[in-house]
This record gives structure tokens, sequence and C-alpha cells, in this order.
């Protein structure tokens, strides 16, 4: 089993100060990875608690210059909600300078408010992630490229973006709808839930694993911890295990009053 962190990026006890000590902490404890979210704008009605989201790319981007080892993973960009032609710059980008460490954690999203803002139709939004991402891996793998889309504004023909990845960009979606599910077995390396018991999770994994069964397909659950009880945690994980997840990324129950310190410092003893 793999363990991940979710780093301070978002909510009331976000500070630059706190996400950079506790991704240099969780490399120095072994974890795997490190992670951050992603909101751009909300509706201050449906965020009652901080609506602070520090940017998931340049965050881990800024990571990446102060650690070595640890994998820097998103959970999740929300993808249709971004243009994919400097979406895929930035990320190519964040893989090179880091080298190559970066997982592609990604969703359709949820919020309409906030695809409203941005100008993005959110009944599209399906739609527009299986295309976006279609045109990141064309320029990514390209050179020239050419690429016909349908429901993102681009015109590509016989053009140039560099630099591409060093590396492959491991893909990780997110979602349990059948839709969701469907497009994770055709497009992705592995799937991120969130939150889910290992009960609710193991149809899905019996699911995902009759059509991926390879080792290249990764299986991760988010899950939050409230710090206080170890063992509690130990079996959870060794439960997921037991259905078949592979990756666990851990983050506090609650990012407003839960002592960061405590929850690293105990998920850190599991590590192996």
């Amino acid at each position: 089993m793999q363990l991940g962190f979710h780093l301070p990026h978002a909510g009331e006890q976000a500070t630059p100060a706190l996400i950079r000590r506790l991704a240099i902490r969780a490399e120095a404890l072994g974890f795997a990875d490190v992670w951050v979210s992603e909101h751009i704008i909300v509706p201050r009605a449906k965020f009652p608690r901080s609506p602070v989201f520090y940017d998931p790319v340049l965050t881990l981007t800024w990571i990446a210059a102060v650690t070595e080892r640890v994998r820097l993973g998103t959970s999740v960009l929300v993808l249709p909600m971004r243009h994919p032609l400097p979406l895929a710059k930035e990320l190519s980008t964040l893989q090179n300078l880091s080298g190559g460490r970066l997982i592609l954690g990604a969703g359709v999203g949820w919020l309409e408010e906030e695809f409203s803002a941005l100008g993005v139709p959110f009944r599209e939004r399906g739609r527009r992630m299986d295309e976006g991402i279609a045109m990141m891996r064309a320029v990514w793998s390209q050179d020239p490229v050419t690429f016909k889309s349908k429901y993102i504004p681009a015109e590509i023909s016989e053009m140039t973006m560099r630099p591409q990845p060093i590396a492959p960009i491991p893909l990780w979606l997110c979602g349990t709808a059948d839709a969701a599910l469907a497009r994770t077995v055709r497009l992705a390396d592995g799937w991120h839930g969130t939150q889910l018991a290992p009960d609710k999770v193991a149809p899905i994994v019996k699911r995902l694993r009759a059509e991926r069964p390879g080792p290249d397909f990764t299986i991760s659950m988010r899950w939050h911890w409230n710090g206080r009880d170890l063992g509690e945690l130990r079996a959870r994980i060794d439960e997921f295990a037991a259905v078949g997840i592979e990756h666990v990324m851990i983050g506090p129950a609650n990012r407003e009053v839960d002592d960061w310190d405590i929850v690293i410092e105990g998920a850190g003893k599991l590590v192996s």
C-alpha cells in the first residue's frame, strides 16, 4: 500500500509557510506523494467555510523546488473548466521541472456556478473532458500537431508546443457514475475515489479490475482522518488493501480545525 498526504493549500489554515513545511515533512517521512485540490472561483453562499484555494499547478511547482523524491498530485483538477492548451503547457512544464513526478488527478466538476463564471458550458463538461484529454495528449506527443476540435474553441493545424513532457503524465480520473467509470477504463492510468468505505468501493474495484487488470492501472482512495485513533486508520487502510485499493491519500477530516501536524505525524507512522 502506498500512502499520500493532502497538503494544507486550501482552507482557513492554508499559508505558504505551512504548505512548504508539510511538503518537506511528507517527503522526510516517506510518503509516496503530496496532493492539492482545485476551485478557481466559488459562490460564497455554498462555501460557508473558508473559500481559500491556492492554485494547484503553481503550488505543486513551488513544492517541486523544495523536494526531490515525493510525487506531486492533483486531487483533482477540473479539466473541463480550463482550456486544454495553456493547461497542457503548465502541466508539461511542471512535469519537466519536477523531474517527472506529476500525477494528474482529474474530474468533470460539480459546481455549476463556477463553470458559469468561467464561461464554460456546464452541460458539456463530460464531452469537453474527453476532448480536452485528447487535445493535451496530442500536443504532448506529436510535433507538429493537427487537432480537430468540436466542443473546445481551438484551431490547431501543423503547430508545435514545447516542451513536451520528459515522461508520460499518469492520468487518474475520479467519479462513480457509469459514464465516469467507463471514461476511466477507456482513457486513464488509474482511478481516484473519495471517502468511500471499503464495502462501497469494492464493487467499483471489481468492475475496474475486470477491464483493467494490469499493473499499469492504479486504484486510489482519498480518505479523511481526524488524527486521533491511529489504530482506526491502520484498520481502514488494511480494509482498503483487502478490496484491492493500492494507494490511499490521507488528509484531515476537517481542514478548518484539525492540527495538520498531528495528522501527518500519525499517518507517517504507517508509511512503509
